[in-house]
């Protein structure tokens, strides 16, 4: 793959997790963007919810991991660079993926004895993704820093990752708040200007 279609492919990928993100809660009566998940949007009992699944967030999760994957072939040659964007592969990228394939129950239950086998799923891929987000733009924003002419994608990166560090441990230490999908929103917008930006930076380069 060329660093255009690299770059497309990344951009394209969040754009459909984008769109998914704002259309799912219009078309649900009495959606709450401030106290409900985003999977809420798509659970198992919505009625437009297959149709978010499978033509948002699955592909958005396929393209993300080929992007993330491909990435770092046009970026500067660090352990800690491909390591990063390989686990953003792996746990955003996949991980998408299959939280689109396993939608949540009604409600998005945390409580483990009244969920189903698809929202245990959901949960436990949602976590890991949750947990090691922050660290691999971290490793990512590390890397970039010893390069001289990619401080700026640096800075985004290490940026998001202590923004959505933050807000990951609030919304951990609490996931029944009733600003539960605010803080949710601030953490995938977080991986979105990343994304968004590093796929602009893979599009300019030489390599």
């Amino acid at each position: 793959m060329t660093n255009r279609l690299v770059a497309y492919t990344g951009i394209l990928g969040v754009s459909l997790f984008a769109i998914a993100a704002i259309v799912g809660p219009l078309l649900i009566d009495d959606y709450s963007e401030v106290s409900q998940f985003i999977s809420e949007s798509f659970a198992s009992d919505t009625e437009y919810g297959g149709y978010l699944q499978y033509f948002g967030y699955v592909p958005s999760g396929i393209l993300t991991a080929i992007f993330s994957f491909s990435a770092p072939r046009y970026l500067p040659n660090s352990r800690m660079i491909k390591a990063g964007f390989f686990g953003l592969a792996i746990f955003y990228g996949l991980g998408t993926l299959l939280v689109g394939l396993f939608p949540c129950d009604a409600g998005c239950p945390t409580n483990l004895m009244v969920s189903s086998t698809s929202q245990l799923i959901h949960n436990a891929v949602a976590s890991l993704t949750y947990i090691f987000f922050p660290v691999c733009l971290l490793g990512i924003g590390l890397g970039l820093k010893k390069f001289e002419s990619y401080g700026h994608l640096s800075q985004i990166a290490i940026t998001t990752a202590i923004i959505s560090g933050v807000f990951i441990f609030a919304l951990f230490s609490n996931p029944d708040s009733g600003y539960r999908g605010i803080l949710q929103r601030i953490i995938e917008t977080s991986f979105i200007i990343f994304l968004v930006s590093s796929a602009l930076r893979v599009g300019k380069s030489t390599a």
